[in-house]
């Protein structure tokens, strides 16, 4: 954290003395001083081991104060939906799938989707087929998203409603799926930016001042409508999607360029591509086919984009200063992102990292490229992962090896796959379980303060001039155990210097 050489206090000379808050009886990171900060202009202009700093003082009390968290991937809008929908998470066959729906299919007015989400197929003992739905619920369409947002399941009803009337199954996965869910009828934009707002100020509350938001959407646009009708609870980073890419080229916008209007808080994210698809539908890109599924046409996964496809787009994106963002989950997929990123070396990122070769491992501090990983998915994932990658496992999630090789790790949630909140990534990537069995792979796990820096954008130190972005926790991470650490208690969180959550 920031030095108290001679404990003399560290002052931004734009401070002025009548203008401003004082925090005093702060901790200054995990294992810090005792010390106060001083933050005017939405920027820490102090940070002295005296109290007198002069303007409004709050004392804190002993409490630790942190750098802002952020979530570095996140589906905004899909979470805030999300939280409004049946909950299927946890349900180990279609069948149980089906029964949950029972005591919401009566409730349902004409024509509205019956929506559940959450639910992981990858163990069931059956499969997933639109007859279950259609005994439970034959009049009202139905349509369950996967956990992982790479499947969707629908009855005969809601397959109508969709134009896919014929389709057998009513199972669609990948490009399938997702052409299926932009068909769905569409929230009104104020009542899904009201859940939005809601959504941020629940995110603000555990301690996060940013998103990196890869909704599917037009996000560019849809942020700049929220951030003009009231001001934001945190900073965003709004990923843009191929079908769109053009158009903000052709605004002269570049990646980490502010939208206009957004009073600085919305800024233009990556460009997203995909490689491959998923973990739990067996579509994630594998250098080894899946068990059972050898022979077959996707025994070894889904290719979502060709390596010429994959270069022609982020070569084209990275002329026009836009930074790509490679979704990559198998190892297959991984090595054709950096070989990707090799052809055009350009600063990017690669999105979730699951399974790595060896080999690969060290190429992502080489090529320097930012890995965004979902340490939660490390545990929610892991038995998935012992069936389907079995003997690979130990490369599975490889934050460690990603660390000791010099990678620059970022931290999200991929909410709503797994919940908005940066403290179960943390723990998560700390202890490596969640559920009282014994850590899987232990030999993975990193150190707190390292997860705290990926959860904050690699942002470890307090400095002065920096964005007022911070948390103050009741508990030293550093000290807390696996449960606390989990489910930290957050006092105050403060954007730019203004509170959104606790004092005010």
């Amino acid at each position: 954290m920031t030095s108290l050489d001679g404990l003399s206090p560290t002052t931004d000379p734009s401070d002025s003395a009548d203008s401003g808050l004082t925090l005093t009886g702060v901790r200054l990171g995990s294992r810090g001083p005792v010390c106060a900060l001083r933050i005017a202009d939405g920027r820490i202009v102090t940070v002295s081991a005296a109290d007198d700093l002069g303007g409004p003082a709050l004392d804190l009390d002993g409490r630790t104060v942190l750098p802002g968290l952020w979530d570095a991937h996140v589906h905004l809008a899909q979470w805030a939906g999300n939280r409004r929908r049946v909950d299927l998470s946890g349900l180990e066959s279609a069948r149980a799938v089906a029964e949950a729906l029972r005591p919401y299919a009566g409730d349902l007015s004409s024509g509205e989707v019956l929506t559940g989400q959450g639910f992981r197929d990858g163990l069931w003992p059956d499969m997933p087929d639109k007859a279950l739905l259609d005994a439970v619920c034959p009049d009202r369409p139905v349509a369950l998203i996967s956990a992982d947002l790479h499947a969707a399941w629908l009855n005969s009803a809601g397959l109508a409603l969709v134009g896919r009337g014929d389709h057998p199954t009513g199972v669609l996965r990948e490009h399938e799926c997702f052409e299926v869910l932009r068909a769905l009828p569409e929230v009104p934009a104020d009542v899904l930016d009201r859940w939005v707002a809601q959504a941020c100020r629940d995110a603000s509350a555990r301690g996060v001042t940013g998103i990196i938001d890869f909704h599917f959407a037009d996000n560019l646009a849809d942020w700049s409508r929220r951030a003009a009708h009231a001001p934001l609870d945190v900073r965003v980073r709004a990923a843009v999607y191929p079908r769109h890419l053009a158009a903000v080229a052709s605004r002269g916008l570049r990646t980490g360029d502010v939208l206009p209007g957004t009073g600085g808080l919305v800024r233009v994210g990556p460009l997203k591509l995909f490689t491959d698809g998923s973990l739990n539908t067996r579509t994630a890109l594998c250098c080894d086919p899946y068990p059972g599924l050898a022979g077959s046409a996707e025994a070894y996964g889904i290719e979502e984009t060709s390596y010429e496809e994959l270069v022609r787009l982020m070569r084209w994106a990275a002329a026009h200063g836009i930074e790509p963002a490679v979704h990559a989950i198998g190892d297959r997929a991984n090595t054709v992102a950096l070989d990707a990123f090799a052809a055009v070396r350009c600063r990017g990122r690669i999105e979730h990292a699951q399974l790595l070769t060896a080999t690969d491992v060290p190429r992502f501090a080489e090529l320097g490229v930012t890995v965004g990983v979902q340490p939660a998915h490390a545990t929610d994932d892991r038995d998935v992962a012992d069936r389907h990658w079995a003997g690979r496992t130990g490369r599975a999630y490889a934050y460690a090896d990603l660390l000791a090789a010099g990678a620059a790790l970022e931290f999200g949630s991929d909410a709503p796959v797994s919940p908005l909140d940066p403290w179960t990534g943390i723990a998560a990537a700390v202890h490596r379980t969640d559920d009282g069995r014994p850590a899987w792979h232990p030999e993975q796990r990193v150190p707190v303060q390292a997860a705290l820096a990926a959860s904050a954008l690699g942002r470890s130190l307090i400095r002065v001039g920096d964005p007022a972005d911070l948390v103050v926790v009741d508990v030293d991470p550093t000290d807390a155990d696996a449960h606390t650490l989990r489910a930290m208690p957050v006092h105050a969180t403060l954007l730019g210097g203004r509170w959104t959550h606790g004092p005010a």
